[in-house]
């Protein structure tokens, strides 16, 4: 039993890893800067959690790495979501989450996180969670 929680964590640690990676990988980041990727992994997905109905979140973290959805469900209080959001106040609080100065901005920083997270989710999905998006957020969702 011990064995295979270990495996489930290590499966769950190099799952999470991979999406880190893709987010290092299209800025062109060393893995030294992991602490980046990471916060801008968990910046983009506290707000798209935060948009969503409680019945999407679930569905939607029911697909993430065990890790990862340790972090999406880190503070988050179901009696308040859905926030509205649209594209503009995504991207002010994507650059409130995300102190650093990267090339492209909050823009690009949720375009790269969002593209991450669509590689390791079914389409079904990832559809699903596009759509309950206000259309001006959705031209930002790949």
């Amino acid at each position: 039993m011990a064995e295979q929680l270990m495996s489930a964590f290590e499966s769950s640690v190099d799952k999470t890893n991979l999406i880190l990676k893709d987010i290092e990988q299209a800025y062109g980041w060393p893995r030294a800067r992991r602490n980046q990727s990471y916060a801008a992994l968990r910046t983009v997905l506290h707000l798209l959690r935060d948009r969503m109905t409680v019945q999407e979140c679930a569905e939607f973290a029911a697909q993430l790495p065990v890790l990862v959805r340790g972090i999406y469900f880190d503070g988050w209080q179901p009696e308040n979501v859905p926030v509205k959001l649209n594209r503009d106040d995504f991207l002010y609080e994507v650059r409130q989450g995300f102190p650093y100065d990267v090339e492209g901005g909050p823009q690009r920083v949720a375009q790269v996180v969002l593209d991450a997270l669509r590689r390791h989710v079914t389409q079904g999905e990832w559809q699903d969670v596009k759509s309950g998006m206000p259309r001006d957020l959705q031209r930002l969702i790949p």
